[in-house]
């Protein structure tokens, strides 16, 4: 029998293709990782970055990263606030969470 639904399989499926592309893996990881010592993120329990920094010294257009923030939040791995002109990206822990479970189920005993 499957340790996984049907439905899981679908939601592990859409997370991996979102990070399956090196990308959304860079920004995914800039996001996960901004909250340095001299670099403190805005909340506590989120990890939080304009969206305009996150394509800084991709090489890619400004159109392409914001194609990319879409597909990342579409698969629930990252959050969207917007303040008028400003938007700001956030890793949503809970899908980290869900990530973590997989790994621990899918590892050999």
């Amino acid at each position: 029998m499957s340790k996984y639904r049907d439905d899981d399989a679908q939601r592990y499926a859409d997370i991996f293709k979102a990070l399956s592309n090196p990308y959304r893996v860079k920004i995914f990881m800039r996001l996960a990782n901004c909250c340095m010592e001299d670099d403190p993120c805005s909340s506590s329990d989120q990890i939080c970055e304009c969206v305009g920094v996150l394509g800084k010294d991709l090489g890619i257009a400004s159109s392409t990263v914001s194609h990319h923030i879409k597909e990342l939040h579409r698969s629930g791995l990252i959050k969207i606030k917007r303040h008028g002109q400003r938007t700001e990206c956030s890793v949503n822990l809970a899908v980290l969470d869900l990530l973590v479970a997989f790994f621990k189920l899918s590892a050999p005993v």
